[in-house]
């Protein structure tokens, strides 16, 4: 397997800045020859109706949108539509398009294996579910409250642990806020948490927040650290009301986050389409990882119709440079996050089922249940394949395993694939159901 990512092709470079400078904004690619854009065979449909959230992770679907690579490879009537919370992104999953919900969009990785297995969706029905992509490594963060600011929190939560004690001790209840039971923020948070001894289950309330809706309610006093994707970390800081204790990648360089995923039914009746979708959408991660073109994607995450958010508080992570609000400052952090290098868009099978062992340890998933068979089910890295070849792709760019191999985290712990139990048993602190 290729240890490291050198970047797509000069042909793919000079392609897409030929692209965003000549043609720009919706017209982008639009005089490209058709055969061309639909080399790998006509869509059966030209529509699909993609769900986001406000957050950063989502920028690939409106850089697609925006910069035209979708109406490029032929799907002209794409709606990307912003929901409310990750609770309503399931349930429109659940109703599909043709009951006025979506088919499918930027969604937390563990979703997908929770909608289809049917752990997480009214009266416990399984709907169907198709990864196809990841639409990022890394870029989320931890941030805590400014009254624990001179703790400085960082990696090592144990001075925070102590005063989390010592404020239920007083009283007090202690929370920390994720964004949907078992998604990703849920899992950062917990590991966090758990490697400095704190429990998660019983030393502090873990509550349900929409990301959107985070600074407000760490405003008034709702939680005492939470994780979220930008901007609204950076928002904190700007507004004087928490601190960064930590991004994290800091915790697993390079983690695995988001994911493109669509209801399997629209994938089996379209394959053209859905082929077209994920090469527009594999392009726009190649244009969102180019660094002259991160003031731009900035831009076009904090228009309204996206984030709406101001621009201040969506550039500098953007760049990669980190103000942790404490004084500490990284340019060009190696945690920043990944849109296409370092095989970010790549759909590991690994991953999945690190995720799907988390939500077993936490108890969302029984000990017994047969994470393999769901894997093979749920993730199509053999179309990501195929819309690679289809887009010429460079090699270096492709890995040659469905598995990223054994991973490391910041506190010595390792997950290796070919035994996850094993993962499970070095944990000190789990509820398994």
């Amino acid at each position: 397997m290729n240890k490291t990512n050198k970047g797509h092709s000069l042909d793919r470079r000079r392609f897409l800045k030929q692209s965003a400078t000549v043609l720009g904004g919706s017209a982008v690619l639009g005089s490209l020859p058709a055969s061309w854009a639909l080399a790998s065979g006509r869509p059966e449909t030209t529509s699909a109706k993609l769900g986001f959230i406000a957050l950063t992770d989502a920028a690939p679907l409106f850089v697609a949108l925006e910069k035209g690579f979708f109406a490029a490879h032929g799907m002209t009537d794409v709606e990307v539509l912003k929901q409310s919370s990750w609770g309503t992104t399931r349930d429109n999953l659940v109703l599909g398009s043709q009951r006025n919900g979506i088919d499918g969009g930027h969604i937390l990785t563990p979703m997908p294996y929770l909608i289809a297995s049917g752990a997480m969706t009214p009266n416990n029905v399984p709907v169907p579910m198709h990864i196809l992509a990841r639409l990022n490594l890394g870029g989320q963060c931890i941030s805590v409250a400014q009254e624990y600011l001179d703790l400085e929190v960082g990696v090592d939560a144990g001075e925070f642990r102590q005063a989390l004690a010592d404020k239920r001790a007083a009283g007090n209840e202690v929370r920390a806020a994720m964004t949907f039971p078992g998604g990703t923020h849920d899992l950062w948070i917990r590991y966090w948490m758990a490697a400095a001894g704190i429990d998660p289950n019983g030393d502090i309330s873990t509550i349900v927040v929409p990301p959107a809706q985070m600074v407000a309610n760490m405003r008034v006093g709702s939680m005492d650290t939470f994780c979220v994707c930008e901007p609204w970390n950076e928002q904190l800081i700007h507004q004087g009301i928490g601190y960064t204790a930590l991004t994290t990648s800091e915790l697993w360089h390079n983690h695995p986050e988001k994911a493109f995923a669509m209801r399997a039914d629209y994938v089996e009746a379209n394959p053209n389409a859905t082929r077209a979708l994920l090469m527009a959408i594999m392009e726009a991660q190649m244009f969102c990882e180019e660094p002259q073109n991160k003031e731009e994607v900035a831009r076009i995450c904090s228009r309204r119709r996206w984030i709406n958010a101001p621009y201040e508080d969506i550039v500098e992570r953007m760049k990669g440079n980190f103000d942790y609000g404490t004084g500490r400052v990284v340019e060009d952090s190696p945690h920043q996050m990944r849109y296409w290098s370092d095989f970010a868009s790549y759909p590991f099978q690994s991953h999945d089922l690190w995720f799907l062992t988390e939500n077993q340890r936490w108890g969302y998933l029984p000990a017994d249940f047969d994470s393999q068979t769901l894997i093979r089910q749920v993730n199509r890295e053999e179309l990501w394949r195929e819309a690679a070849a289809a887009l010429g792709v460079d090699g270096t760019d492709i890995p040659d395993a469905s598995s990223r191999g054994i991973e490391t985290f910041f506190d010595g712990t390792t997950f290796d694939p070919e035994n996850p139990q094993a993962y499970l048993d070095s944990l000190a602190i789990k509820r398994l159901a």
